[in-house]
């Protein structure tokens, strides 16, 4: 059975083009999901992210995989502070942030982050003084997963939902928390953007766009534990 736990936070009017989810696998005796929302806002009167959540909350992942949930205001401040907290009473093998995008038709994997131009004041008129996220950080911080590759399988799986990849999140808080993410977790972290509601699909496609991608994550960070496994077994075997 899965173990779902609905961590809430305060909600937010919001007038940003983004908002956003997040994901938690944690490892355990069985594998973990968790993940954290934004509410509605500026011309989405109904989040499709958070849509897609709850529809995904719906069908699963699995038997072996426990599903988390927090919501996350859109404040850098409070990005600042919520992440490292969940990465370190998680201990996650991977965080998933999901966030809806104006501008996105086709559900959107992101490969990377970026750690400067954050110019842009949040919902509390706030902006990093640095304009970073991490002070002396690198530029730029690509996650562990192969974007390229889910997105193939997940298209050639021909559920009827298309999956693209980019390289830019936008320069606000969906970039900026995918990069606290990145930087904390060492790489072990993704972003998924959908579109709006009905452009063109609908919150149960979503859903299921969801479900298949991050199966796909977790497949791949099998595989590439698998590997390292026997690796470290060929290296025992090695030793005098």
């Amino acid at each position: 059975m899965n173990e779902i736990h609905l961590v809430k936070h305060s909600l937010y009017n919001v007038s940003n083009t983004y908002g956003e989810r997040i994901f938690f696998i944690v490892p355990a005796t069985q594998d973990a999901v968790s993940r954290m929302w934004f509410e509605p806002f500026a011309e989405h009167t109904v989040n499709a992210s958070w849509v897609a959540v709850q529809e995904l909350e719906q069908l699963g992942l699995g038997e072996a995989v426990d599903l988390y949930v927090c919501e996350v205001p859109v404040e850098y401040q409070a990005v600042k502070l919520l992440l490292p907290s969940l990465w370190k009473g998680h201990q996650p093998q991977l965080v998933v942030h999901v966030g809806v995008s104006g501008l996105a038709t086709t559900v959107t994997l992101e490969q990377c982050a970026h750690n400067k131009g954050y110019t842009r004041p949040d919902n509390c008129s706030f902006c990093p003084y640095s304009q970073c996220c991490v002070v002396n950080g690198p530029d730029c911080i690509k996650s562990i997963l192969d974007m390229d590759t889910i997105c193939k399988r997940v298209n050639d799986a021909g559920i009827g939902i298309t999956v693209s990849t980019s390289e830019d999140a936008g320069r606000y808080l969906c970039d900026y928390t995918y990069y606290t993410s990145l930087h904390l977790g060492k790489g072990r972290a993704a972003f998924v953007h959908v579109p709006p509601l009905g452009r063109p699909y609908s919150g149960k496609d979503l859903g299921r766009g969801l479900q298949a991608v991050i199966q796909e994550m977790l497949k791949l960070l099998e595989g590439s534990h698998s590997e390292e496994a026997q690796k470290g077994t060929k290296h025992s075997s090695d030793k005098p």
